[in-house]
């Protein structure tokens, strides 16, 4: 018989010995992988511009998680944060970026060009500068894992939500991911990434509880699961890609979106 591998699989997910970078880790989605990564035993650096909410996230959850400013649109500052978690732990064994803001919803010619640039500065330049900055260090350490933070929008416009600054720039992303991971395959350096769909984090939720509900259950009823996805979903595939028991996945896409890309 063919194709044996020789060993068996392990069960579960870890990520004991890993050092994380994680950016806009401070609150919503980025907090739930920062939580998930502490859980599976890694050390994880919560990087965002938010000082305040990412020093008491660390606090809260001890010396495996520090808190390091962050702007992932200035390089300079990727490379301080790059080095400090050096010291502190050893280089960067995953890198998940994170990081982005959602641009205004109007149309191309409505949109201003200023607005347009800082999409793209934050949500596609980032992720660069991000991958820029701690390959070095996987490639000495002898790999590591990247996973970039798309979205549904970045495989398909939303019709009826105008948002081109934010199409363009999550669209990106994922030819960034593609591009680093032909590039670094051989240094043991995989990168993969994620297209969440609508997901239940603080922003969705802002206002009273009556029109959270009501903004939840409406986007919910727009996919085939009919609910949004909570942030802690996302963060277990996350956890997983950052994992070595994602060891062969590499390049590619991965829609946790409850259905919404399969058709709007």
């Amino acid at each position: 018989m063919s194709g044996s591998t020789g060993t068996l699989p392990r069960p579960g997910v870890t990520l004991e010995g890993k050092v994380a970078i994680v950016t806009g880790g401070a609150r919503g989605m980025g907090e739930a992988h920062v939580r998930t990564f502490l859980h599976l035993g890694a050390r994880v650096a919560i990087a965002d511009v938010l000082q305040d909410e990412g020093k008491s996230l660390a606090d809260e959850l001890g010396p495996a998680a520090a808190f390091f400013e962050l702007d992932v649109s200035d390089p300079a500052q990727w490379a301080e944060v790059t080095r400090a978690v050096a010291e502190r732990w050893g280089p960067a064994t995953v890198l998940v970026n994170n990081a982005g803001v959602p641009g205004p919803k109007c149309s191309i010619a409505e949109l201003a060009p200023e607005d347009y640039l800082r999409v793209v500065a934050v949500d596609q330049h980032g992720t660069f500068f991000g991958m820029r900055a701690v390959i070095p260090g996987m490639v000495e350490a002898g790999g590591g894992s990247i996973v970039n933070i798309s979205s549904v929008a970045g495989f398909a416009h939303v019709r009826h939500v105008p948002n081109a600054a934010y199409t363009a720039a999550k669209a990106a992303v994922r030819g960034l991911t593609r591009a680093a991971a032909i590039e670094y395959g051989p240094a043991g350096i995989r990168v993969n990434c994620v297209l969440p769909g609508p997901v239940a984090t603080p922003m969705m939720l802002r206002g009273t509880p009556e029109e959270a509900q009501e903004r939840v259950r409406r986007i919910g009823d727009s996919v085939p699961l009919l609910r949004c996805a909570e942030p802690s979903e996302v963060a277990q595939l996350v956890a997983f890609l950052a994992s070595d028991a994602s060891a062969y996945i590499t390049g590619a896409d991965h829609f946790i979106d409850g259905g919404q890309a399969a058709g709007w």
